[in-house]
Order: structure tokens, then sequence, then C-alpha cells
């Protein structure tokens, strides 16, 4: 096995270049009596060869295919736990300038060739993928076996596809590794996203067709398999259909058809529940706060784990320090307990302080943002003697909250006092929830949603937190009667925002809803009275007057401030002009041109 380590090894180093930077598209390493012919032959070849491209996949700033957190100190911007700072939900901290990428693509003042995080990077996994198929095709292992690595492969190809497409639209197709006079790629054009997303369902469907159902590796977070492909198509095809609807585009039906497929032969047929202890006032986030091993939760479909004196990160200490807190606009999105939004249900928040806010609300709020009592539960950084919550600017904390809005969510203290590096906090890919919400969606887009339909998903969320039930026609909320949909899809879209809070959907789900506007509202924080003023010695902060109150205004005076969202251009990201200077001929993004 030590020897097969070493013929991969070799053969991978093919595979390390940058597809968007054309001459390293070219770069040739001698396999010497390393060579295809000698590789390629058992079915261990394939299953190692897949794993050095799980090991690429670990490359957490350049991909999103496996998407999990950056290890030890990236850790402090790179996460799925941080792509909502792209957006209204989260407000981050200034600390570790890192973060202000995510701050100006919030803000509209992001630029071409800006640092772009999980961006137009990692065309290197896209190399090794398309080497294993060509060699895998030719390979005399016999065809059944042989495809479940295909599958696998192709699987990862959809993956990253899918995710190049949602960020850039347009981007060029490549299905085998590309050779030395092929200019009609390495000079190419841009393959339209419709092209493209055709491919990737091409991809998907081979990936759920021949992957197995189980490896045999039981609940570990070992091979991607058929209920993990079912997810992926789940999430890619809702994009793909709901971005066609809003933005035009042929076929959003039958995207959304197969998105809603998906999700509920998954739903009804992969032996995933919700994990659930009947305890509503815990249980919601239980799944996010476990340490280590999710291998015996029946809600987590696939995850990435992390390891002491393995793979690690610092993603606790970090996310407690700097990402900032929610902000206002999601904090009032929460429902009553009565089922209803706060503009409906005769709540007055406009003289509370923070305690106040969680009364009669969603259990879900509770269990994502830290009630002031809630301290010792959590053991909330119990190595610093300090009171929380806290803001910015007072004695005693490296860092406070942006918006005195702590959030709780994914917070582990075990995890945390392992040490600066050594957390082992897992990363979760896929969860039934997800999966619940997607068919939701899907369901309510194509407009043949049945109460039995919410009652399968959007309810059984509710009930693991005693929330009543949503119905076909529920009241439609003030706050979303400009948004030109139904009072139903209203309703799930919220469900989304609050069940998916920070696990890095809000972002994409605004773009393919076509609600880019929704992030021209500032980041606002708790109310600023005397009582705040009293309560939070020393804290650095600036307001703004709502509704006659004064509310933390997170970025005033900085160059965050005043957000803009253009529609004709913030849609999609820019080409970065590194690419452009190898390639011109792959065109910039309207409204990005110089």
């Amino acid at each position: 096995m030590e020897n097969k380590n070493n013929i991969i090894a070799v053969l991978l180093i093919l595979t390390l270049t940058l597809f968007n930077c054309n001459d390293e598209f070219l770069e040739r390493y001698p396999l010497d009596e390393l060579s295809n012919e000698t590789f390629w032959k058992t079915e261990n070849d394939l299953a190692v060869y897949n794993n050095s491209i799980y090991d690429l996949t670990k490359d957490d700033r350049n991909s999103t295919v496996l998407f999990g957190h950056a290890t030890k100190f990236p850790s402090v911007s790179t996460s799925y736990q941080y792509v909502d700072c792209f957006t209204d939900n989260i407000a981050p901290a200034n600390a570790r300038g890192r973060l202000n990428r995510y701050k100006d693509v919030r803000a509209g003042i992001h630029i071409p060739e800006g640092v772009q995080t999980y961006g137009y990077k990692g065309w290197d996994l896209l190399r090794a993928i398309n080497v294993g198929l060509d060699n895998m095709a030719t390979s005399p292992v016999e065809q059944e076996v042989k495809d479940k690595y295909i599958a696998e492969a192709r699987m990862f190809r959809a993956w990253f596809y899918y995710d190049k497409v949602s960020k850039f639209g347009d981007v060029q197709w490549v299905d085998h590794e590309v050779k030395t006079n092929e200019d009609d790629i390495l000079y190419g054009t841009r393959d339209s996203r419709e092209f493209v997303m055709e491919k990737v369902l091409e991809d998907i469907n081979f990936a759920v067709d021949n992957l197995p159902t189980s490896w045999g590796d039981g609940a570990a977070p070992g091979r991607l398999d058929h209920w993990d492909a079912l997810a992926l198509k789940s999430r890619l095809c809702l994009f793909e259909g709901t971005w066609r609807k809003y933005h035009g585009g042929t076929d959003a039906n039958m995207w959304l058809q197969e998105a809603a497929s998906a999700s509920k032969n998954l739903i009804e047929n992969g032996g995933y529940s919700l994990y659930t202890s009947n305890n509503p006032l815990m249980d919601y986030n239980a799944s996010h706060r476990q340490l280590n091993d999710l291998s015996g939760n029946p809600e987590i479909i696939h995850w990435v784990k992390y390891e002491a004196g393995v793979r690690t990160n610092n993603v606790v200490q970090y996310y407690l320090y700097y990402s900032g807190g929610m902000t206002k606009d999601a904090i009032d999105d929460y429902l009553c307990d009565d089922g209803l939004p706060l503009a409906l249900s005769n709540r007055d928040l406009e003289n509370t302080q923070i305690e106040d806010v969680f009364v009669n609300r969603d259990p879900r709020l509770r269990q994502t943002v830290l009630h002031p009592q809630d301290r010792d539960v959590y053991e909330y950084d119990q190595g610093n003697q300090v009171s929380f919550p806290r803001l910015i600017g007072m004695s005693g904390f490296e860092e406070g909250s942006t918006t005195g809005y702590h959030i709780i969510k994914f917070y582990n203290a075990i995890d945390h006092a392992l040490g600066y590096n050594n957390h082992e906090t897992p990363a979760i890919v896929f969860r039934l929830g997800e999966i619940y919400l997607n068919y939701a969606e899907a369901m309510a887009e194509l407009g043949t949603i049945t109460q039995a339909d919410l009652d399968l998903t959007i309810n059984k969320l509710r009930d693991r937190v005693n929330m009543p039930h949503l119905t076909l026609n529920p009241p439609m909320d003030p706050k979303y009667a400009a948004d030109g949909v139904s009072s139903l899809i209203v309703e799930i879209r919220r469900e989304r925002r609050i069940e998916l809070f920070s696990e890095g959907f809000r972002y994409d789900d605004l773009r393919r809803w076509k609600q880019g506007k929704k992030l021209e509202k500032k980041s606002y924080g708790m109310l600023w009275d005397n009582a705040a003023i009293a309560r939070f010695p020393g804290a650095n902060v600036q307001t703004e007057m709502i509704n006659g109150k004064p509310y933390i205004d997170v970025y005033k005076g900085t160059p965050w401030a005043n957000p803009v969202f253009d529609e004709s251009k913030h849609y999609l990201w820019p080409i970065p002009l590194s690419a452009l200077g190898q390639n011109p001929e792959l065109g910039q993004n309207p409204g990005w041109e110089q």
C-alpha cells in the first residue's frame, strides 16, 4: 500500500496547476517508470487515486467542494460558518482584516482583482478529476466496479462546476486532461451557464445512479455515496431552477422538478431523521455544537472530521472573536411563538433590552444568539472572566460583539479549551434540515405544494422546537409584501434564513431569488438607549435613529457604512484581471469592465 501511495503522489504532481493561468495549465512532470501503464489496473488503484482528490478538497480557501473549515490559522476567515458575513445576517468584526473581503462584497465595493474567498480558484482540482476520469475510462477493472469511482469523480466535477457557475455564470467546460495543442481551450471563450449546467446535471445523475448507498464504512466521514449525490443534486438543481425562474433562462421548472424529486427520494429512502432528544430548548443547535464525531447523528448526511494530530482548526475561537454578531434585521425575522411575524403579532420590541428580545419567540433564536442568562449553560468563553453580552471597546476581552448579539449556535466550550489551532469542530456538509427546505421550496415554486408536503418537511423542523405549523395560506408579512412572491414562499424563505443561519446559504439564496437589494440595508445592532449605555461601559459604538429610537449602526463612518447592490453586475462576481491577462478571450462579466 505504501508503494501505491508513492505512485499516486507522483501522479498527482501533474494536477497541481492553476487553470486560470494558461501557461501553468500546460505544466508537465515526468512519471518515469511510474506511468499509466503500471497504474489503473485494480480497484485499489482507482480508490487510491480518488483518495488523492479528497485530499485536494481539503484546500478550503480555494474550493467549496466538501467545504468545511480551513485548518489552523486560516480558519480565522475561511469556514462555511463565515459565508453569511457576505449578507444581512452577520456584521463581522474589524479585527484581522481578512474579514474585510466579506464586508467588501456585502457593501458592493469589491473589485475584479480583490481577494476572492472561494472564488476563481481551485482549477487544479478539476484537472485532477479529469486526469482520473480519462484513465479510469480505459482501465481493465470490471465496468460495474470502476463505475463507482467514475461516479465519485463526476460528482466532484459537478460540485466544482456548480460552484463556479453560481459565482461567475459562464465558465469554460473542460471534461478531459488538456493537451499542449488545445488552443481552443487554453485561449478559448467561456461556455454558456446553461450548457455547463446541463453537463453538471449529466454528471450528478451519473453519480446518483452509480454510487453505492454505502461503501461499508458505517457512518464514518468517508467516501461520497448515493445519498450524498442526491443531497448535492437537491441543492444545485434548486439553485439553478430558481436562478432561471427569477433571472431568466430555459427549463426552470425542469430543474425545480429535479430538485424536488432528488429531495423526496432522499427524505423517503435515505433513512435519515431529524436529531431530537425531545428538548425543544436545546435540540436545534445540538448537532452544530457536537464535537469531533457526528457518526451517530441521524440528521447528518455527510460531514468532515477534524482530529487532534491529524487535521485541526481554530474556528471556535476565531468565530467567537470575529464573527461580530447577528444583525437586527435577522433578529427581527424570527417568528413569535404564535407563529406570526413581529409586524402581525402585536409585539413591541422598540423599548426592550436584549433579554426581552427572546421572550415569546421561536426557540431557535435563543439557540443561535446568546441570552445573557445562558453563559453558564454554554460555558461561553469562561476563560475570560467578564460578563456577556459584550460590545467592541469594552475592557477585559479581546473582542466584543459588533451588534450585541453573540452567535452561540456553534459554540463548544470543550473544543475551545483544546487551545489555539487544536480545535476539532467537525464540518457539516449535508444535513436533512436543508433537504426538507429544498423540497418545500421547489414544490412551492412549481406551484404544486400541498399541506402534506409542508408536514413532511418544514413542520417537522418546527415540531422540533415546538413552533406552530406552517399552512398553505399564511398571512403576508408587511416586511416582504413588495418581494413579488406569495406569502407561502415568503415564509419558506424565512424558514431557510432561520434554520440555516450561518451555514453558508443566505448569500446564494438572495442571489438566486434576485433579492440582492436586501444587501443595501445597513447592518444594525441592538437598541442603544440610556440603559444600554450604562450596561456596556466603554463600548465603541455609533448609532442611527430607527422609528425614533437609537440603534447601533455597526459600520457608520467606515467604507462599509452605505452598502450598494448594482442589479446589473453584483449578482455575479468579476473574472480576476490576472485570469484575463492570461486569456483575454474569457471576457469580463457585465458591469465589471474597466
